[in-house]
């Protein structure tokens, strides 16, 4: 699994009603679900964008949290998978399996209930004299090659979320 520069995220946690009082407390189970959203895929880099729902509020790793079960060596270490497929002569072919570590996004407060998005992005990798595209960071893509991401989530007490796909991207 490649392991990816904490700068390549950036959270947005949107509607949160259940941190308002006046608001109606939404209730979600306690296990998260997860939904693709969208791809966009810019000059240097994509974003892929899942939209979330967990009930206790629990998404997230703190950088400290490297004990049992998120040890460095444990399935548990990252809290995001994605992975990666290219459509090769009418197949798909998984590239690579990619784990990342979503940040602690819990809520203050008695409601713990979350409902928002995560995005992730996805730098061009620098290497000087040659431009590469976003998704050579992950293998062999090019332009006008048909890909799909599959993403999972992982909540603190281990729950995971259901896995979604992206359904078929043909790269830019």
């Amino acid at each position: 699994m490649k392991r990816v520069s904490k700068y390549g995220w950036f959270v947005a946690v949107v509607g949160t009603l259940g941190l308002t009082s006046c608001l109606k407390t939404e209730e979600f189970p306690p296990q998260p679900s997860i939904a693709f959203k969208s791809f966009e895929q810019f000059a240097d880099s994509a974003v892929i964008t899942l939209s979330f729902t967990d009930g206790d509020g629990d998404i997230g790793l703190g950088q400290d949290q490297t004990d049992a079960p998120y040890d460095t060596s444990s399935y548990y270490y990252y809290n995001y998978y994605l992975e990666y497929f290219l459509k090769e002569t009418g197949t798909w072919v998984l590239k690579d399996t990619i784990g990342h570590r979503i940040p602690v996004i819990t809520p203050t407060g008695q409601n713990k209930a979350l409902e928002g998005e995560i995005a992730r992005r996805f730098e061009t990798v620098q290497i000087p004299g040659f431009e590469s595209p976003w998704y050579s960071n992950l293998t062999d893509a090019d332009e006008g090659d048909t890909v799909r991401f599959d993403c999972l989530i992982i909540d603190r007490a281990l729950n995971v979320s259901n896995k979604v796909s992206s359904g078929n991207i043909v790269l830019e």
